[in-house]
Parts: C-alpha cells; structure tokens; sequence
C-alpha cells in the first residue's frame, strides 16, 4: 500500500487536473457539466481598409454586440509558425530553376526569410468565439451553499461526478448551443467574416497544442477510427 502523497500524486494522470470531461459532435464538456462551443472567425486586415471603410466596420461590429442577448468570450491565439517547410520548398524551387536572374532572386528571398526566422518568431493570429452553456441551464444553482457531493451526483460508469447522465447534459447544451451558433454565423457574415464551429477533432488538436505547447510541435495526432485520438512522434 502506497502511503507516500507525492508518490499518489504521480500515479494519476494529467487528464485527471484538467477542467474537461469530454469532447463530443463538437462540444467542450466540462467536469462541472458545464459545455462550451468553440467558433473559428476569420480575420480581416484593418489597416488596409480606407479610413470610412474602418469607421463603418467599427460601427456594424459595435451593433453585433448589443444584439447579443447571450454572452460570449473572444479569444485570439498566437503561435509560433513553422516556416521550415516553406523554405525547403524555396531550397527546391531554387535548384529547379534555369534562369539565372530568378534564381538569385530566389536566393535573396530565401536569406530574407531566414534572417527575419532569426530575428523575429513568425507567429500566426487565429481568432475564436466561444460560446457557454451554464450549469444554471441544467437547473443546478450556485455550489457554494451546498457540499460538492450534494450538488453533484455519482455516476459509476464514469470517473468523474457529473451532475447528470453525459448524455442528457449533451443533449441539453445542444438544444442551447445550435440557436446561438446560427445566429452569431448570420451576424457575422454581415461583416464578410467567415465563422464556423470547430469539430471534435480540431478541438482535440488546439487543447492539445494549448497544454502541450513545448513537445506538440514534434508530435501529431494520429488519424484513426479509435474514439481516443492517439499522440504520435514525428
């Protein structure tokens, strides 16, 4: 029998320190039984936009938000961009080419890139709109007047305490999330802004980048028929 904390402590898994339960048809799952839908949102360069063009932009997006009768949380991700692979491909492009003048422009292009690698990390914006469905939802109130296991009902079939069957909380975040996320599609294809759900898969993939952000570079997830995704090194 193992009475050592710290040695209890490392048998159990990381997945165990984590706020979410499970990821299914697109849907965040949270141990508390809250869920959370994750939307992709295209982006559109500011800057290039004439002055009257920005102001009316500012302008529609402002009325986005005060039709929202829900709220959202926008989040932008910044990570760091591999260009190893785009200067292989002008490493090729440049041994290829017959024309002298074009392969010394290659070349110059190729150092440049490099150079700007060396000074600066390249990073890459994606822009998210999510959107939660609250424990309130599922006509659960507030825990903090009541003990965890009053609130919180214990499932033998899972390892976590979920409030309800994962099913029905399933079901109930769909009935929830589907309106919300037809009507924020709508609205923001007013401003030429593609915005669409993330899948179970891509949701796997970002979490995973986002709590593996130092080995996720040289590691993939493998495509396979399991209903676990399987992490893979390159």
């Amino acid at each position: 029998m193992i009475n050592d904390p710290l040695k209890i402590a490392i048998k159990g898994s990381t997945q165990d320190h984590l706020p979410i339960e499970d990821i299914i048809d697109g849907i965040v799952i949270m141990k508390d039984g809250s869920c959370v839908m994750i939307l992709q949102l295209s982006s559109v360069n500011f800057d290039l936009l004439s002055e009257q063009e920005q102001t009316s932009l500012v302008y529609a997006y402002g009325g986005i938000l005060n039709s929202l009768n829900f709220p959202i949380q926008i989040m932008i991700k910044s990570t760091t961009k591999d260009v190893g692979v785009y200067l292989e491909n002008l490493s090729i492009a440049e041994k290829k080419q017959t024309n002298e003048l074009l392969k010394k422009r290659i070349v110059s292009y190729r150092k440049f890139i490099e150079d700007t690698v060396k000074r600066n990390d390249v990073l890459s914006k994606s822009f998210y709109v999510i959107v939660k469905f609250s424990t309130m939802e599922l006509g659960i109130k507030s825990a903090g007047k009541q003990s965890i296991k009053e609130v919180f009902k214990i499932n033998k079939n899972q390892q976590t305490e979920l409030p309800f069957p994962k099913e029905y909380i399933l079901q109930k975040a769909k009935e929830s999330l589907e309106p919300k996320k037809d009507h924020l599609i709508r609205l923001f294809l007013r401003l030429g802004l593609d915005i669409k759900p993330l899948n179970s898969k891509q949701l796997i993939e970002m979490f995973y980048v986002i709590y593996n952000e130092d080995v996720s570079q040289n590691q993939k997830i493998q495509e396979t028929d399991f209903t676990n995704p399987i992490v893979m090194a390159k």
